[in-house]
C-alpha cells in the first residue's frame, strides 16, 4: 500500500501483447518492449492493486470500491511482488535502450527500492497510527471530492469502501509496535477531525442539495456504513488515547544510512549528508542576509526580528483569507504571460477550499490536482489550512500571521501560478508515462520553491518608477515574505538531516525554525511534527538550488540564445523526473547536480 503523497499519477494502458519472461541479451527493439510490458504489470499488479486510493485519486474508477489492506500478510505479499519486479526490471540491459528510455528505467528501479525501503526497514505501518486513521478519511475524501460520477454512484463506491474500514483499524491495533509518541500525538490530534468529517461531511456531500443521492438502497446502506466508521474511529481513538500513548516509546529518526538510502532512492541525491548540511546553512546565512538588508531599507531603526513583527501584522483576516489568494491568480497569469516566464496550457483556475481535516496538522496551503484519466471533474483544489473554532484567540492570531502580505504571494505562486498547477497542466506532454507516475520531490517542490523567487526576480510586484513610498514599503514586504519562505525551507533542510540523525531534539528542531527559520513557534512545532515523518523534506531548497544551478549551467552554455521561457517550458516537458535525468537531457553531459 502507499504510504505518501504523489504530484500526479498516471498507469501505463494495457498492452495488446505479451511477452515472454526478460532475457539477459535483447535487441533494441526486444528490451523496449520488453521493459513498457514489465512497467505496465508493475502499475497494474503492485503499484494500483496495493494502493487502491491512489487508483481512485488518478481517475482509475475500477478501483474505487477497494480499500488498501493493512494486514501484516499483505504487507509480505507486497514486499515479494516489488523484489520480483526489481528482479525483472534489473535484467533489462539499459544500454540496448535509448537514453530517455534508459532514464525512465531507472526511475522505476528507483521507485521499486524506496518502497522496499520503507516496507522492509523504515516499515510505517507499525510505527504510525496516523496512516491508519486519516488514511481511511482520504479514502473516503477522494470519492467524496469530485463529481466525476452520478452521487449515486459515487454513493454506492463509498459504501463498498467503508464496509472494509473498520477492519483497517482493527489490523492497526495488530500492527502498531512502540510507535514515536509525537506519531500516536498526532493520530490523536486528527481524530476528531475524521470523526467529524464522517459526521458532517461525508453525509452533506451525499444526501443534501440538489445534487443529493437518490439510490433509496445505497442511502440506507451508508447509514449503516458510515454509523460503523465513525464507531470505529470513536474506538480507535479511545485506544489511542489509553492503549497506545503511554507506551508510544519508539524512535522516529531515520539514521544516516537509511535517510541517505531514501534520498538515492527518491531525488537521485548522493551527495554526503555532512556536504549537504553546509549547502543548507550556506543559503541560510544567505538568506538570512538578504532578509536584514530589506529589513533595513523597511526601517533602518528597526531590527530584522523587529520588522519581521511587523510584516506578520499585515494579513487578512481570517474569513478572507481564501478570497485574498483568489485575487492574486489575475495579476499572476498577467504577468507570466507578458514577461513570457513560461507557457501555460489552460485558461481554467483552481479552486479555492479549506484543507481537508486529516492533513490540517501538518500543513498551511497545498494544491489537489485531478488525476490525469479524470474525464468527467478536471478541477485542481488549492488547499488552505484555517483556523479551528476551538482555536484560541493567540492560536488564531499566531497561525493567521503565517500569512502575512509577502508570504500570500509566494504561496500563490508557489502552489499555483506557475508553481504546482502550471506543472500539473503541463502533465499530458511529459515524455513518457513513467514520468507522469513517479515525481521526484526536489523536481515537483523544488520548482514550486523555484518560482517563488524567481518571480520577484523578474520583476513580479516590484514597485514601479514612479511609486509612492507606500508602495515601495509594500513591495519590499513582499520581498521580506518571500524571504521568509526561502528560510522556513532552509530551516526544513538542515531539520531534516539534524532530525534523522539524532543532532537535533523535537524541542531543538522547533526553536531553530522559530530563531535561524524566522517562523511563528506555531508554525514551527507544524513544521517539527511534520519533518519526524516527512524525514527527506530537505527537497524544497535542496530542489530549487539544483534548477537555479540547472539554468546557470545552461545560461553559460547557450550564451545570448538563452531565453528563460523556453528554459521553463524544456523544464516542464521532462516531466517529474529527478533533475539529474534533466540536467543529462538539457545539457547533455553528467555535471554534478550542485
Amino acid at each position: 500500500m502507499r504510504f505518501y503523497n504523489l504530484a500526479a499519477l498516471l498507469v501505463l494502458g494495457t498492452l495488446i501483447f505479451t511477452l515472454a519472461a526478460p532475457a539477459q541479451h535483447l535487441s533494441a527493439d526486444g528490451a523496449l518492449q520488453t521493459f513498457n510490458f514489465l512497467a505496465d504489470q508493475y502499475f497494474s499488479e503492485v503499484y494500483f492493486h496495493f494502493g487502491p486510493t491512489a487508483g481512485t485519486q488518478a481517475g482509475l474508477h475500477q478501483y474505487d470500491i477497494q480499500l488498501e489492506d493493512y494486514s501484516a500478510a499483505n504487507i509480505q505479499k507486497e514486499i515479494a511482488a516489488l523484489h520480483t519486479y526489481e528482479k525483472k526490471i534489473e535484467a533489462i540491459d539499459a544500454s540496448a535502450l535509448d537514453a530517455s528510455i534508459a532514464a525512465d528505467r531507472l526511475i522505476l528501479l528507483n521507485n521499486i527500492r524506496s518502497q522496499l525501503l520503507s516496507l522492509e526497514v523504515i516499515r510505517p505501518s507499525e510505527k504510525n497510527p496516523d496512516i491508519y486513521s486519516s488514511g481511511i478519511t482520504n479514502s473516503a475524501f477522494v470519492i467524496m471530492e469530485r463529481p466525476y460520477a452520478s452521487p449515486n454512484i459515487r454513493l454506492r463506491s463509498l459504501v463498498a469502501r467503508e464496509k472494509l474500514m473498520p477492519e483497517v483499524l482493527l489490523e492497526a491495533r495488530k500492527n502498531l509496535k512502540n510507535p514515536p509518541k509525537i506519531y500516536t500525538e498526532i493520530a490523536l490530534e486528527q481524530i476528531d477531525g475524521n470523526i467529524s468529517f464522517f459526521q458532517t461531511d461525508v453525509p452533506s456531500a451525499f444526501l443534501s442539495g440538489t445534487d443529493a443521492a437518490t439510490d433509496a438502497e445505497a442511502k440506507a446502506a451508508f447509514a449503516k456504513t458510515n454509523a460503523a466508521v465513525i464507531d470505529a474511529l470513536k474506538s480507535y481513538a479511545a485506544w489511542l488515547r489509553s492503549d497506545l500513548l503511554p507506551g508510544s516509546n519508539g524512535d522516529y529518526k531515520l539514521g544516516a544510512a537509511t535517510f541517505a538510502k531514501k534520498l538515492s532512492y527518491d531525488e537521485m541525491v548522493d551527495i554526503p549528508l555532512d556536504r549537504l548540511l553546509q549547502i543548507a546553512f550556506d543559503d541560510l546565512h544567505k538568506n538570512q542576509a538578504e532578509f536584514a538588508r530589506v529589513a533595513k531599507e523597511i526601517d533602518p531603526t528597526k531590527t530584522p526580528q523587529e520588522v519581521l513583527s511587523e510584516l506578520a501584522s499585515i494579513h487578512p483576516a481570517p474569513d478572507k483569507l481564501l478570497s485574498t489568494f483568489q485575487d492574486t491568480f489575475s495579476s499572476l497569469i498577467t504577468f507570466i504571460d507578458t514577461h513570457h516566464i513560461i507557457t501555460i496550457p489552460s485558461q481554467v483556475e483552481p479552486t479555492l477550499e479549506e484543507t481537508p481535516p486529516f492533513m490540517r496538522a501538518t500543513t498551511f496551503a497545498s494544491m489537489d490536482p485531478p488525476g490525469p484519466f479524470e474525464t468527467h471533474s478536471n478541477k485542481a483544489y488549492f488547499n488552505v489550512t484555517l483556523p479551528e473554532k476551538s482555536w484560541t484567540a493567540p492560536h488564531v492570531a499566531e497561525h493567521i500571521a503565517a500569512f502575512n502580505v509577502g508570504t500570500i504571494i509566494s504561496t500563490s505562486v508557489h502552489e499555483a501560478y506557475p508553481g504546482h498547477y502550471v506543472q500539473f497542466l503541463w502533465t499530458p506532454q511529459f515524455p513518457s508515462t513513467i514520468r507522469k507516475v513517479l515525481g521526484a520531490n526536489t523536481n515537483i517542490e523544488g520548482w514550486a520553491h523555484y518560482t517563488e523567487q524567481m518571480m520577484l526576480d523578474q520583476g513580479y510586484a516590484a514597485a514601479p518608477p514612479d511609486a509612492t513610498p507606500a508602495q515601495i514599503r509594500e513591495a519590499k514586504l513582499i520581498r521580506l515574505g518571500q524571504l521568509q519562505d526561502a528560510l522556513l525551507r532552509d530551516a526544513r533542510f538542515v531539520n531534516s538531516i539534524k532530525l534523522h540523525t539524532g543532532q537535533f531534539t523535537f524541542d531543538q528542531a522547533v526553536d531553530f525554525f522559530v530563531t535561524e527559520g524566522y517562523q511563528s513557534h506555531a508554525a514551527g512545532l507544524v513544521e517539527t511534527k511534520r519533518g519526524t515523518a516527512d524525514a527527506t523534506y530537505l527537497y524544497y531548497t535542496l530542489g530549487k538550488l539544483e534548477i537555479m544551478k540547472l539554468r546557470t549551467d545552461l545560461m553559460k552554455k547557450q550564451g545570448a540564445a538563452f531565453n528563460l521561457e523556453d528554459f521553463h517550458n524544456n523544464f516542464m516537458r521532462q516531466g517529474f523526473a529527478p533533475i539529474k535525468i534533466i540536467r543529462k537531457a538539457m545539457l547533455h553531459d553528467d555535471s554534478p547536480v550542485l
